[in-house]
Formats: C-alpha cells, sequence, structure tokens
C-alpha cells in the first residue's frame, strides 16, 4: 500500500515537472546545426549555436585558383550567408562590389569581396572535389570535408531550430551541474 501511494505521489509530481519544463523558452535566437554524409547519412558534427555566432566555410574555387570564404550567421533556426570573399593568393585586398552582382561574379571568376548579403540557408549539399579543400569552421572546431566524406562525397549541412529534446536536454545539463558545462562550453565543446 505504501508503496502504491509513492508510485502515485511520483507520478502525480512528475507531470506538473514535466509540464513547466516543456513551457521554458527556447533560447533566443538558436540554431541547431548539422553536418552529415549526404550519401550515408552519418552524423559529422552537430551543435546548437548561439544567435550571431559565425560559420565560415573556405575553399579554393579550382577553376581560378582562388580562395574563397564564405560566411554565415546563425540567425534563429537559419545561418544567413553575410560575406563572401574571393580572394587571389598572390594578390592585395580584393576590391568590393555590391551584393547584387555576386551571382554573376561567382560564375565569371576574378577576386571580389562582398558584404551585406542576406541569404538565409536551411539545408545546403557541398559537393567534394579533388582540389578545393574545403572546410567549416565553427568557434574554434573545424571540419575538413574531404577527410570526412573523400572525393567525389557530399556533406549535407542543415541549420533549423533545437528540438524540445535539445533544449530540454541542455536544460537539464545546466541544472544538474552549470559550471562543469560552462567550462566545456569554454573549449569549443557544445552539448
Amino acid at each position: 500500500m505504501r508503496g502504491s501511494r509513492l508510485v502515485l505521489a511520483l507520478a502525480l509530481g512528475l507531470v506538473p515537472a514535466l509540464w513547466v519544463a516543456t513551457r521554458i523558452p527556447a533560447p533566443a535566437g538558436s540554431t541547431r546545426l548539422e553536418l552529415s554524409d549526404a550519401e550515408t547519412g552519418r552524423s559529422i558534427a552537430a551543435r546548437t549555436l548561439p544567435e550571431g555566432e559565425e560559420v565560415v566555410l573556405t575553399w579554393t574555387n579550382s577553376l581560378f585558383g582562388l580562395m574563397v570564404t564564405e560566411v554565415f550567421v546563425a540567425r534563429t533556426g537559419m545561418l544567413e550567408l553575410t560575406r563572401i570573399t574571393f580572394a587571389d593568393p598572390a594578390g592585395g585586398e580584393p576590391p568590393r562590389v555590391r551584393p547584387t552582382d555576386v551571382e554573376d561574379l561567382y560564375q565569371t571568376g576574378g577576386a571580389f569581396q562582398a558584404e551585406g548579403l542576406s541569404r538565409p540557408v536551411h539545408r545546403v549539399v557541398f559537393r567534394v572535389g579533388e582540389i578545393g579543400d574545403p572546410r567549416i569552421r565553427v568557434g574554434r572546431d573545424v571540419v575538413r570535408l574531404k577527410q570526412e566524406v573523400g572525393f567525389g562525397g557530399a556533406v549535407l549541412l542543415v541549420a533549423r531550430g533545437p528540438s524540445l529534446g535539445e533544449h530540454l536536454g541542455a536544460w537539464a545539463r545546466w541544472l544538474l551541474a552549470p559550471s562543469i558545462h560552462r567550462a566545456v562550453d569554454a573549449t569549443g565543446v557544445y552539448p
């Protein structure tokens, strides 16, 4: 009889606790970034980014030999492409161009840099060629795409809002051991 009351009390206490936990607001502006092998689905990297964190893709353009840097910024459940630079490794500062000129310059070559872009990205596939050495940097972590999927492979990037389970897991980890997770986050390892 006593065991039944304890189980009932725990069950009745658990329901309000779960209800409260589901009402916790999502971290403002968080974005879940997932990188996976596009062919096998194998997870390469996944982390939750705070609003405004940069994700930088660098690669070498095989046609023109230019060093390319694309800068994305986390924006509430997506990434936003904000800057692109095609730099000549032997040259100086590339000329600045208007965001409206980027599409044409991507195809025709030549060094340039464009800021003030605002292109939302939720899902993109990066094909890995023999030349280019594409890398994605998030904080201090760098993922070398060719090393992960090999020549001819593809990496799928998905940017979305974190799921309820991801929010609850992060909240529970913070609640149970906040000092440990702040130290882990400072090292570049995110929950």
